[in-house]
C-alpha cells in the first residue's frame, strides 16, 4: 500500500510502498478514502526535519543536554550511533481520515466491515490506503456526511473541545482569534451552539470564509478591540478561543483586552503563554490550555485498549467529541465544503506538503486515494537487496519479528556487522519500521504478518525483538515451524507463559533457544567471570542500576505487554548474578520505596540467597537523574575485589594489586558476542550458550521478586528441573 512518511534526518517527504499493518484485537482495518493535512502539526514536524542538525539542536536544547550527557556515560562512538538511529527512523504523518472498515479485530465491538467510518489518532489515522484503527479512535459515519467531510472529523474534535471549555451558552459572545482551518470549524461550532461569534484574523479573505461559516461579525487584527466592544455593548465577549498558530503573544494579549470580566480564555493552537499580568488580574480572567481533542487523549488505556470512560462521569470523550461534530454536518449547521482548497491524490502526497510549507495559498488540504483491494501477499520485496538463493537448511537464513527501537539501534546493527546470516525477512505490527528496516539492513522483504517470516520455508533462524506479552507464543510458533530461535528478553511475562515454554523446554524435542541476555557475554563480564571463578568461598555482589522514570503510559509498565519493570527489565541483571554465581537463586526478599501515584515498582532492592551460600543485591532505582551513570557492580569475595563502571572500566584488586580493563569510546553490552554464540551451537548443534535451567531459572526467579516485594516476605524461587541438551 502507498503511505505517506517524512524522513526526520534528510528532511525529505515522501510516498513509500508500505505493507498493510496488522490489525490489532480491538481495532479495525479501515481503507482509507480521504485523510486531512493539518496545516498546524504537521506542518511543523515538516519544518523541523527540514532543519540541519545545528537547527534541530537549536529548537531541541533539552535534547542536546540528554545528548551530552549519554556521551558522557556511555561514550562517544555509543552515543552518536544512538543519535543517527533517531534521526533515520521514518515518522508516519497524519491523525484525521475517513474510509471503510474491511477487516476487524477478535475483540472489536459495535463495528463490522463494510462500515463507513472517520478515524483520529497520530499514528494510526495516518495518511495511507490502509490504517489499523483502535476502537475509541474510530466512529461511524452518518449517511448525509460524505468522506471528504467525514476527513474533518479529528481536527473538528480539536475545535469542539476548544469550544467545551469555554463553557458558553446559547446567546454568548465568543471572539475566535486565528482563522485558520482550526478557528473556522471553531467560529462554525460556536454558531451552531447558538453563540454570537467575532473571527478575527490577519487575512482578509479568512475574514470573509468566517462570516459564511456563521460569524456575526469577522475583522481583521487592527479592528480587533472597537468589534469586540459593538457585539458586546462594551461589556466584553464572554469567551476567546485563541486558534492561532504563531509563537508571537500578541493573541493572548488581545484576548485580555477584549474579554469581559471574569471571562473564560481557551488556547486551543499553539500560541506564546507569557500572559500580561495587568489585564487577567484585573478582570479574573480564566486562561485554559484546551489539550487536543478530549478526555481520552494521550490515556493509553482509552486509546489504544478500548477502555471508555462512563458516559455520566465523563459526557465528552475525544470520541463523542467526533461523533457531535459530524452531527452537525448531518444536520447541515456545518459546512467544511468552502474550506476544502486543495484535493490531492495520495501518489502525489509530497505536493502537499510542498504546498502548506510555501507560499501558495491553502486552507483545507485532503489526499484523496482510489479504492484498492487488500493484497493477496502482504510482502513488500526490498529491490535493494542483494539476491540471496535460500534453499531450506542451505544457510543460516534469517527472518525477524519486531523492528522497533531497540532492533534498529542495538540488534539489526549487530546482526550486520556479523556477516553470517541471509537477512530473508522482517515484520512490525504496522508495516513502517519493517519496511524502513528492510531498507536499512539489507532483508528481503518487510511484513506486518508473523506467519510471513514463521512459516517461510527458506527461513531457519528466528530472533524475536517484539514486546514481551507475544514471546512466549512467538516462541512456541517458531519451534512448531522448525525453527531456531533468539528472544529477546524475558522468556515469559508470567506464570502460565512460563508453564507453557517450561513443559516444551524439558519434555519435548525442539530447536535451539537463546534469550537475549546479552551482559553475560561483554569482553569485560568474561575478565570479571574468571576473576571471580577464583573464589574458595561464597560472594556478595550489588548491582545498582540508574533506570531513570518511565512515562506512566509507557508499554514496559504494562503488566499486560511489558511485564512491568522487574519482570522487563530487571531480569537482564537477576541474569548476570546468576552467570557469576554459576548457580540460579533460590530464595528472594523484597523492599521498595512508596510509589506515592509516580513510579511504578521501580524503586527497589532486591536480596537474592543462593545454594552455595552467596548473596546478590540489586537496587534497581528510578528515582535518580539520566546524566549519572546506569549501571554499577561490587563483587567481594575471598579476599578479592571486583567494580564494574557501566560497562566501560572493570577494575579487579586482589593481593594489593589492581589490574583495569577499559572501553574508551564506548560501551559493549555483549550483544555481538552474544548473537556469535548463538550462531555457533546453531551450527556445531552444541548446547544452548545459556543453560535452559537458568533461563527458566531467572525468569521464575523475576516473578518471586514481584511477589515479595508486594507480600513483603522473603519467597522461595522453585527451581527447574534440570534439562538435557538437544
Amino acid at each position: 500500500m502507498k503511505q505517506l512518511l517524512q524522513d526526520m534526518k534528510t528532511g525529505k517527504t515522501q510516498v513509500v510502498d508500505i505493507p498493510v499493518p496488522q490489525v490489532g484485537e480491538k481495532a479495525a482495518l479501515v481503507r482509507t478514502a480521504a485523510s486531512l493535512v493539518s496545516a498546524g502539526t504537521e506542518r511543523m514536524l515538516v519544518e523541523f526535519a527540514k532543519q540541519g542538525l545545528i537547527g534541530k539542536a537549536q529548537s531541541r536544547p533539552d535534547l542536546v543536554q540528554q545528548v551530552l550527557n549519554k556521551a558522557k556515560r556511555e561514550g562517544l562512538l555509543s552515543t552518536l550511533d544512538a543519535a543517527r538511529n533517531k534521526l533515520d527512523q521514518p515518522l508516519t504523518l497524519g491523525y484525521s481520515s475517513a474510509g471503510t472498515i474491511v477487516e476487524t479485530g477478535s475483540n472489536l465491538s459495535g463495528f463490522r466491515a463494510g462500515d463507513r467510518v472517520a478515524c483520529g489518532g497520530g499514528g494510526y489515522a495516518v495518511h495511507a490506503e490502509f490504517a489499523n484503527i483502535p476502537q475509541n479512535l474510530l466512529v461511524r459515519i452518518p449517511d448525509a456526511v460524505d468522506f471528504e467531510q467525514a476527513a474533518f472529523a479529528t481536527i473538528g474534535a480539536v475545535a469542539m473541545q476548544g469550544f467545551r471549555l469555554a463553557d458558553v451558552q446559547v446567546g454568548a459572545n465568543v471572539a475566535v482569534i486565528g482563522l485558520g482551518l482550526l478557528g473556522l470549524l471553531a467560529t462554525g461550532i460556536a454558531s451552531a451552539a447558538g453563540c454570537r461569534v467575532l473571527g478575527i484574523d490577519l487575512d482578509p479573505e479568512r475574514v470573509v470564509l468566517a462570516e459564511k461559516l456563521g460569524a456575526v461579525n469577522a475583522v481583521t487584527r487592527d479592528q480587533a478591540v472597537e468589534a469586540a466592544a459593538a457585539l458586546s455593548s462594551g461589556k466584553g465577549v464572554d469567551a476567546v478561543l485563541i486558534c492561532a498558530d504563531t509563537k508571537s503573544n500578541d493573541p493572548v494579549e488581545l484576548a485580555g483586552e477584549i474579554a469581559r470580566d471574569k471571562a473564560k480564555i481557551v488556547a486551543v493552537g499553539a500560541v506564546g503563554l507569557q500572559v500580561p499580568r495587568k489585564p487577567y488580574y484585573e478582570k479574573e480572567l480564566d486562561l485554559v490550555v484546551s489539550r487536543s481533542y478530549g478526555p481520552g487523549r494521550y490515556d493509553t488505556d482509552f486509546e489504544e485498549k478500548g477502555q471508555d470512560y462512563p458516559i455520566g462521569y465523563v459526557r465528552w470523550t475525544e470520541t463523542r467529541n467526533m461523533e457531535a461534530f459530524l452531527n452537525l454536518l448531518a444536520q447541515d449547521k456545518l459546512d467544511v465544503a468552502p474550506l476544502i482548497t486543495h484535493r490531492i491524490p495520495i501518489e502525489e502526497g509530497e505536493r502537499a506538503y510542498e504546498l502548506i510549507t510555501g507560499d501558495e495559498p491553502y486552507l483545507g488540504v485532503l489526499l484523496t486515494y482510489e479504492e484498492q483491494p487488500l493484497p493477496s501477499d502482504n510482502r513488500i520485496p526490498n529491490k535493494l537487496a542483494p539476491t540471496v538463493r535460500v534453499k531450506p537448511g542451505d544457510i543460516l537464513a534469517l527472518g525477524v519479528l519486531g523492528a522497533g527501537n531497540y532492533a534498529l539501534s542495538t540488534f539489526l546493527p549487530v546482526i550486520k556487522k556479523s556477516g553470517l546470516v541471509a537477512p530473508v525477512g522482517i515484520i512490525s505490527a504496522s508495516g513502517v519500521s519493517a519496511h524502513h528496516a528492510a531498507q536499512r539492513f539489507g532483508f528481503g522483504f518487510a511484513s506486518s504478518d508473523p506467519t510471513a517470516v514463521i512459516e517461510d520455508p527458506a527461513i531457519n533462524l528466528i530472533a524475536i525483538l517484539t514486546r514481551h506479552n507475544l514471546h512466549t507464543q512467538q516462541i512456541l510458533s517458531a519451534f512448531k515451524a522448525g525453527k531456531h530461535v533468539y528472544c529477546e528478553k524475558p522468556l515469559a511475562i508470567n506464570p502460565q507463559q512460563l508453564a507453557e515454554i517450561s513443559d516444551v523446554l524439558q519434555n519435548e524435542a525442539h530447536p535451539l533457544l537463546m534469550l537475549g541476555f546479552n551482559r553475560r557475554f561483554a569482553p569485560l563480564a568474561e575478565h570479571l567471570k574468571a576473576f571471580v571463578d577464583q573464589r574458595q568461598e561464597p560472594l556478595f555482589a550489588h548491582y545498582r542500576i540508574n533506570a531513570n522514570q518511565l512515562p506512566p503510559e509507557h508499554w514496559l509498565i504494562d503488566p499486560e505487554i511489558g511485564g512491568g519493570r522487574i519482570v522487563g527489565e530487571g531480569c537482564h541483571f537477576i541474569d548476570f548474578l546468576t552467570f557469576l554465581i554459576g548457580e540460579n537463586p533460590i530464595e528472594v526478599s523484597a523492599q521498595g520505596l512508596p510509589d506515592n501515584g509516580k513510579y511504578s515498582e521501580d524503586n527497589v532492592v532486591l536480596r537474592f540467597s543462593y545454594p552455595d551460600g552467596s548473596l546478590g543485591v540489586i537496587s534497581y532505582l528510578a528515582n535518580g537523574d539520566r546524566a549519572f551513570l546506569k549501571e554499577y557492580l561490587e563483587v567481594f569475595t575471598g579476599g578479592r575485589v571486583a567494580v564494574l563502571h557501566d560497562w566501560r572500566k572493570l577494575e579487579m584488586i586482589s593481593k594489593g594489586r589492581r589490574t583495569v580493563k577499559r572501553h574508551l569510546l564506548q560501551q559493549d553490552k555483549g550483544h555481538f558476542n552474544a548473537w556469535r554464540a548463538f550462531l555457533q551451537a546453531v551450527q556445531s548443534k552444541n548446547a544452548p550458550p545459556i543453560p535452559y535451567e537458568q533461563a527458566l531459572g531467572v525468569t521464575q526467579a523475576s516473578f518471586a521478586a514481584v511477589d515479595a516485594l508486594r507480600s513483603g516476605k522473603k519467597t522461595t524461587i522453585e527451581l527447574p528441573k534440570t534439562i538435557k541438551a538437544e
